[in-house]
């Protein structure tokens, strides 16, 4: 789904104009620009605004501590994201191995 910057000031309750100030601060937070040039908002960039709300407003971070936080929490999901990645590949080298082995083993399938 997408969002014009319009429709997010309306699910978020943050300005147009704070909006394009938080994606100079917070590039991640910034949208694609359609052909004609308007902000294009994804449920992502949605989710990350609504989450730098939360840490200005309600945890009272200032911009600078709640960028840094943001970063912080965007690596942490990054290396989750490999190594849950790491853990698929070597389950599938895994089931493959298995598969090989039984396929030789006496009692394995004819």
């Amino acid at each position: 789904m997408a969002y014009s910057i319009s429709e997010v000031e309306e699910l978020t309750g943050v300005k147009q104009h704070v909006l394009r100030y938080w994606e100079n601060i917070i590039p991640a937070s910034a949208p694609k620009k359609d052909r004609r040039g308007y902000r294009v908002y994804t449920q992502r960039e949605v989710d990350l605004i609504l989450r730098l709300k939360h840490l200005i407003e309600e945890k009272k971070y200032t911009i600078a501590g709640a960028r840094r936080r943001l970063l912080e929490e965007m690596d942490v999901v990054s290396d989750k994201a490999e190594l849950l990645q790491a853990v698929h590949e070597l389950r599938t080298d895994l089931t493959d191995i298995y598969l090989s082995v039984r396929k030789y083993r006496p009692d394995g399938p004819t």
